[in-house]
């Protein structure tokens, strides 16, 4: 059974940095992707982060490019994304979620906007304030 596991959401002044984590365990395959969510009230889900874990292929939405950066500890199953920069609008609810590679990639733009990822966590807060 597959568990995803979000943690490090907090409340912070803009400028500043929070490190999301995601735990992801259970997984049978060793080529899978992660995606990092965003939803703020009011707001569509957006997808704002990928990274696929055995080929390293990343993915960075415009709104956060240049500010989060993916890193990972294969051994913990744990994928971690540094937010630098934080900005008011970054404020919503975190979330990741996993889907095992199968057949041809679809690619990071309709993977991210389908959002077709079978394991989701539950979400992690982040607050920022100005």
């Amino acid at each position: 059974q597959v568990h995803m596991v979000e943690s490090g959401g907090d409340s912070v002044q803009a400028g500043g940095s929070l490190t999301l984590s995601c735990v992801a365990s259970g997984l049978t395959s060793n080529s899978y992707y992660i995606g990092w969510f965003r939803q703020a009230p009011g707001k569509e889900r957006e997808g704002i982060a990928g990274i696929w874990i055995g080929d390293g292929s990343r993915y960075y939405a415009d709104s956060v490019k240049g500010r989060f950066t993916f890193s990972q500890d294969d051994a913990k199953n744990t994928v971690y994304l540094q937010m630098n920069n934080l900005r008011p609008d970054d404020t919503a609810m975190y979330t990741c979620a996993a889907q095992i590679h199968r057949g041809p990639f679809p690619g990071w733009i309709m993977l991210m906007h389908t959002a077709d990822f079978a394991y989701w966590g539950q979400g992690t807060q982040v607050t920022v304030s100005s």
